[in-house]
């Protein structure tokens, strides 16, 4: 037995290192927009822009990401998205124009894509292969490479302006990360060898359109991400323009999110072995949405700030169940969740912005309490398995739609 565990920690950590990765990466590139605006001497309308067609390419990898799933396999999917992001890190920081610039980007939100939904495979399949809760952690290991980005960026930062030097340091961190995921990670399945008069059949499965249960997955995942990437882009500004906090004590918004979110997702996986995703997802998303809601009715700051610990503390873990409960669909279920999920980040933010300038923040919110509801609603669509640990070994958790035999 402690040879099982050893072997479930290790591999663990192998994939934790996929999740910091990705933060690190995302966090180090988005920490210098305003070096990148100043050099190229862009708008805020093209800034804008920028962060749009990044998401624009994780959205649109849906397709690209489901084919090399079979194609190529999870893990060596996440090993070669990686080489990806990092060049494309090196090529941003010598871009040399707006055009040139967007391309790269746009690159950049295909791998993500694409090492997205193959370390999210990893981690499922770490949970069914050793029948133990894990995602939840691997999640918070990404808001530990955001975190760990941000440190390097402010010391590069004060260290050196230029963008060359700071990318070149960041990309031998991603490397290093990359090396010592390698060696761990979940081997990938060899594909079966079919006679040729089943290649018709494999390619019209491939083409097939998405199930009724992966359209609910994927509807319960997109506004989840409205909840996630609304909070980040709109509390500080709630709390300024609307509660009439101080310009001080404005960006704790985010930092209560992020930290209690961190915390939670530290526990969310005892939760999900205890309770079942079921509940985790039902209950952790009611409790932002009512608890948001309530913040929103009562007004100010104090308030506000507690709405916005129930927000972090309810959706922690609502996305690294979701993940597991498609990649327990198959690769396209996961594929397509995780393109929602990223139209979500996408849409939700910009959407809340428009309803504040037609009406004002405080309705803006009140939508993405709302969308945390939703959350909750459309969960119960789906009937999910409760983990269950067999004398194996091993973790059965099956999604199937309410109703289906």
């Amino acid at each position: 037995m402690p040879r099982v565990l050893d072997d479930f920690r290790r591999t663990q950590l192998a994939i934790a290192a996929l999740f910091c990765f990705l933060g690190f990466q995302y966090a180090t590139w988005i920490s210098r927009i305003p070096a990148l605006k100043t050099s190229l001497d862009l708008s805020a309308g093209e800034v804008g822009l920028l962060l749009m067609v990044t998401g624009a390419g994780a959205a649109a990898s849906f397709p690209l990401v489901t084919y090399l799933m079979k194609r190529l396999g999870a893990r060596r999917l996440a090993l070669l998205s990686g080489l990806g992001l990092v060049a494309i890190l090196l090529a941003l920081s010598v871009a040399p124009n707006y055009p040139v610039t967007l391309v790269i980007l746009c690159a950049d939100g295909v791998a993500v894509g694409c090492l997205n939904v193959a370390m999210n495979a990893q981690g499922a399949a770490l949970e069914a292969a050793h029948g133990r809760t894990a995602m939840t952690q691997l999640h918070a290991t990404f808001s530990a490479g955001s975190f760990l980005a941000a440190l390097v960026s402010s010391g590069m930062t004060a260290l050196t302006s230029g963008i060359v030097t700071h990318f070149a340091a960041a990309s031998a961190v991603l490397l290093l990360l990359l090396a010592c995921a390698r060696p761990r990670l979940l081997p990938d399945d060899a594909p079966a060898k079919e006679p040729a008069e089943q290649e018709e059949g494999k390619r019209r499965r491939r083409m097939a359109r998405p199930t009724r249960v992966m359209l609910w997955l994927g509807c319960t995942m997109v506004f989840a991400e409205v909840v996630e990437g609304s909070m980040n882009d709109w509390s500080a500004l709630y709390l300024k323009d609307v509660a009439g906090a101080s310009a001080q004590v404005a960006p704790l918004g985010i930092a209560v999110i992020s930290v209690v979110m961190v915390l939670a997702r530290l526990f969310g996986d005892g939760w999900r072995s205890r309770w079942g995703d079921a509940v985790v997802v039902r209950v952790g998303s009611a409790v932002a949405g009512i608890g948001l809601a309530l913040a929103l009715l009562a007004g100010g700051v104090v308030p506000a700030l507690l709405g916005f610990a129930c927000v972090g503390l309810g959706v922690a873990a609502v996305t690294p169940c979701l993940y597991v409960a498609a990649a327990a669909e198959g690769p396209d279920a996961l594929s397509l969740v995780a393109a929602t999920g990223t139209t979500g980040l996408l849409v939700g933010p910009a959407l809340i912005g428009f309803i504040a300038q037609a009406t004002d923040l405080t309705w803006g919110m009140a939508v993405v309490a709302a969308s945390a509801v939703i959350v909750s609603l459309c969960s119960t669509r789906l009937r999910w398995a409760p983990a269950k640990t067999s004398s194996e070994g091993s973790m059965k958790t099956e999604v199937v739609e309410e109703g289906a035999t």
